[in-house]
């Protein structure tokens, strides 16, 4: 068994907490609602309490050291924990609630078929469940689990994906008709997803089309709106898989480089839907048990 750790006076660790959030002496002491002073005093305690540099100054910013950056990971975890303790011993008893937020697509197109085994997986808790676009700050937000659309790259959550999202490129059929190789499609506006700058880039260098500086003074917060952008003529859109399906099985759109351009492309250039959430908040059991089931689910079918 390892020998216990003696562990630094806690105010140091919250004092040393505040300053990584802000990357400020002065927003940490306006938070702690003491000095600049005494936060940097903190600070050297810390570091001397540990026997490693934590901070550098640099002019008149300050630079976090590897061993710094490190240690800010476990107390952010360390300080979620108490934050979730506390939560639960204090909070009046009541039916358990979980604050479920997914994207706008992905709860129309896949959560909402599944809604009846979705309430049966938690059928004791009370769920709360909204859609917002935007990345979802679970803390601010008093989010227990979300489901986002991106590339599973979050740092300050688990994250784990439940389905990749496959994109066709697909215009107008008059459009289509001037598109006979991939670098025709720059002949084009190319419409700019807000929430990525890669997903054009990946797909073009997939294509072997040299990537221009895209224009991004119009960009688009959710699929339905590029969609609908597509379907309008206003450039050419990177559809989801079902959606251009439907709509080139209409006539609405077509695929110019086919459906299937973009297959083969790497995997870790195609986005998906991930859920996100952290350690302390699956030790309740309500939120565990939902996280399971989404993991469980073949959101493909």
């Amino acid at each position: 068994m390892a020998p216990r750790v003696k562990l630094p006076p806690l105010n140091s660790l919250r004092v040393f907490h505040a300053v990584v959030r802000h990357r400020s002496l002065r927003e940490a002491a306006d938070e702690l609602l003491v000095s600049p002073q005494a936060i940097g005093q903190q600070v050297r305690l810390l570091e001397e309490a540990l026997g490693v540099v934590l901070m550098e100054r640099d002019g008149r910013s300050i630079r976090f050291t590897e061993k710094a950056i490190t240690l800010s990971h476990y107390i952010q975890a360390g300080f979620e924990e108490f934050e979730e303790g506390i939560r639960r011993v204090t909070a009046p008893r009541e039916r358990a609630r979980i604050n479920l937020n997914v994207s706008p697509y992905f709860g129309t197109r896949y959560l909402m078929p599944r809604l009846a085994e979705f309430r049966i997986a938690v059928p004791e808790a009370e769920i709360g469940l909204t859609t917002m676009i935007d990345l979802v700050d679970l803390e601010r937000d008093q989010i227990d689990l979300a489901v986002q659309w991106g590339y599973g790259d979050r740092k300050d959550a688990l994250s784990h994906l439940l389905l990749r999202d496959p994109k066709v490129i697909c215009c107008r059929a008059d459009m289509a008709e001037k598109i006979a190789s991939p670098s025709d499609v720059l002949r084009f506006n190319l419409l700019q997803p807000a929430r990525s700058k890669r997903l054009w880039p990946d797909i073009l260098a997939f294509l072997g089309v040299d990537i221009p500086e895209l224009d991004r003074s119009l960009t688009f917060d959710d699929a339905a709106t590029m969609r609908r952008a597509a379907h309008q003529g206003l450039g050419i859109g990177l559809i989801s898989r079902l959606d251009a399906e439907e709509d080139i099985a209409a006539g609405k759109l077509v695929a110019p480089l086919g459906i299937d351009a973009l297959a083969g492309i790497p995997l870790e250039t195609v986005p998906g839907f991930y859920v996100i959430t952290t350690k302390a908040r699956l030790r309740a059991r309500h939120v565990a048990a939902l996280h399971r089931w989404l993991l469980e689910q073949d959101w493909q079918a």
